[in-house]
């Protein structure tokens, strides 16, 4: 369905899926994975792929390729879960992925046993899409710490020599560009190579394996790069290298039927995209993907017409991932109006039968680096907590794996925080579910979380009756299951820690490698859990999909 709205509105490749392992709880994409299984990732990018490559019938032109096709561009090779200490690639303090536990490849398994092994006919995804990451010290023939998209080790070598994959190699975007003036700006991304030039990366990139430049449409260059290879090797070896790429970019888009017929059919796209029966498959598996954690005394689902308290939340101002700071408000965190569909409200806790507190999890605004404590002293980096309270990194590491940088700050050679602290820019969410809780007194509290990472369910979880969670659904959805519509049927995808101090020790790397949080009923929360009405969860998925 969803290759056919984005055919309905001319898009011929996506972006996706993304099948990094989340083996790293604070990556501030982990909530964008299909988590830290290899098994479960491994099939849902199958089932992604084939469903978005996939053309049959009358729309088939050859190989189940055809007009109804989308060409998966799957990311991010060799995986960008195991940022270190969880900071991202998109700037200079995320440079590095890191293997402490020696384990590129249990990464590498959705890839080669998933997106290059499809069950239909289209064989495998038809472009693969490296990370910005420097996946420190995996060169097992050069020895070069360069980006994933710089490196011929493993694109050329391991890529498409040992895994024989020939699709486009796509770049992530902007990773020639010059990076930004300090270590937390966003700008280019080109770790690893950043004294070359910008036609010397171009140049490197293509000597690499890439055959496309994500976010590049200046042709000046990749023209140069071109001269600078005739240079080394001669005319004939650089024209055979652009005819490899040029084949691979032309095949799909001859498989998609562009050269056939680019164009579309205005009133089929207006009956397809966003039709009913799309829409509420798409709402079906928002609903399926909510997770119940706690059902102290069946408080849920939450029966009859009730009269409910919904505190008002406070958000801090904080920066955005562009950088830009967002100002500070109080308000509803739902449209009221909706919930009054499903309850009466009131803004009085003592005239309220029950409590719902709507959270996000804990929100570390620097994304593990300071600007005020590099202009104090230190080295900037700090860490990026999963609790809402004031965190110490006591067990932090004192010497990080990876470290260096020729252009911005080079003296830091220790990316370390070890006994830094910090606090959640949303602690007021924290604060606010136990205020509720004394306000309401005996009356149930019911928190519902929206998470992009995991999180310490520790600091509350004992002082509220129920947990829902969901990780980026609309309200309404969440709104259904609490309110007993549906029934929820969700299971963790990753683990939540019991505390931060497991969290430090963890290798990135190494999938269920966290001491997991146990709640006040004695349940788990480690990958596979969930409750429904009757109970803790147990069918065919934790038979298919157990920890390995």
């Amino acid at each position: 369905m969803a290759a056919s709205e984005y055919r309905s509105l001319g898009i011929t490749t996506a972006l996706s899926p993304q099948i990094d392992l989340g083996t790293e709880p604070r990556w501030y994409r982990i909530g964008m994975t299909f988590g830290e299984s290899p098994e479960l990732t491994t099939a849902m990018a199958r089932a992604y792929i084939d469903g978005f490559q996939t053309s049959s019938g009358k729309d088939e032109i050859a190989l189940g390729w055809g007009y109804k096709s989308v060409n998966a561009m799957v990311k991010h090779w060799p995986s960008g879960g195991p940022e270190e200490g969880g900071r991202d690639g998109h700037w200079a303090i995320g440079k590095f992925a890191v293997y402490p536990g020696d384990n590129l490849k249990q990464h590498i398994i959705p890839f080669v046993n998933g997106a290059f092994q499809l069950t239909g006919k289209t064989s495998k995804a038809a472009a693969v899409m490296p990370y910005y990451t420097i996946s420190f010290g995996q060169d097992e023939k050069n020895g070069e710490n360069v980006g994933n998209g710089y490196s011929k080790y493993l694109l050329t070598d391991l890529l498409r020599g040992t895994y024989g994959y020939d699709g486009v190699i796509c770049s992530d975007w902007l990773i020639t560009g010059d990076e930004a003036p300090k270590p937390d700006g966003f700008a280019g991304k080109p770790w690893g190579v950043e004294q070359l030039s910008v036609a010397e990366r171009h140049y490197k990139a293509l000597m690499a394996g890439v055959d496309q430049f994500g976010g590049n449409n200046d042709k000046a260059p990749v023209l140069i790069a071109y001269e600078l290879g005739v240079k080394e090797h001669g005319q004939k070896f650089m024209r055979q290298r652009f005819e490899a790429s040029a084949r691979r970019l032309l095949l799909n888009i001859f498989r998609v039927g562009l050269f056939e017929n680019p164009y579309l059919d205005v009133e089929e796209s207006r009956a397809t995209v966003g039709n009913p029966l799309h829409m509420k498959e798409g709402y079906d598996a928002q609903v399926k993907s909510i997770i119940l954690l706690k059902n102290s005394d069946q408080q849920l689902p939450i029966l009859g017409r009730k009269k409910v308290y919904v505190p008002k939340m406070y958000s801090a101002a904080m920066k955005d991932w562009w950088g830009n700071y967002t100002q500070a408000r109080l308000e509803y965190p739902l449209n009221i109006d909706l919930l009054r569909k499903y309850a009466d409200v009131t803004d009085n806790p003592n005239e309220a039968d029950l409590a719902i507190v709507f959270v996000r999890s804990p929100i570390s605004a620097e994304g593990g680096y300071s600007a005020r404590d590099r202009r104090n002293g230190g080295n900037g980096y700090v860490p990026i907590s999963l609790q809402y309270g004031t965190y110490t990194a006591s067990n932090a590491r004192a010497e990080s794996i990876a470290a260096g940088d020729p252009v911005i700050d080079p003296s830091i050679k220790n990316r370390s925080y070890k006994n830094k602290m910090v606090t959640a820019a949303n602690v007021m969410d924290l604060q606010t579910i136990l205020d509720t809780k004394d306000m309401m007194k005996d009356k149930p509290v019911l928190v519902a979380v929206t998470a992009n990472k995991p999180m310490v369910f520790a600091e509350f979880e004992k002082d509220v009756s129920g947990i829902v969670l969901n990780f980026g659904v609309s309200t309404q959805a969440v709104l259904d299951v609490m309110f007993g519509k549906y029934e929820p049927s969700g299971l963790l995808p990753v683990q939540m820690p019991a505390n931060m101090a497991t969290v430090e020790k963890q290798a990135e790397d190494v999938p269920f490698y966290m001491e997991v949080y146990v709640d006040q009923a004695g349940h788990a929360y480690d990958f596979g859990y969930g409750l429904n009405w009757s109970g803790v969860i147990k069918d065919e998925r934790m038979r298919e999909f157990v920890k390995k």
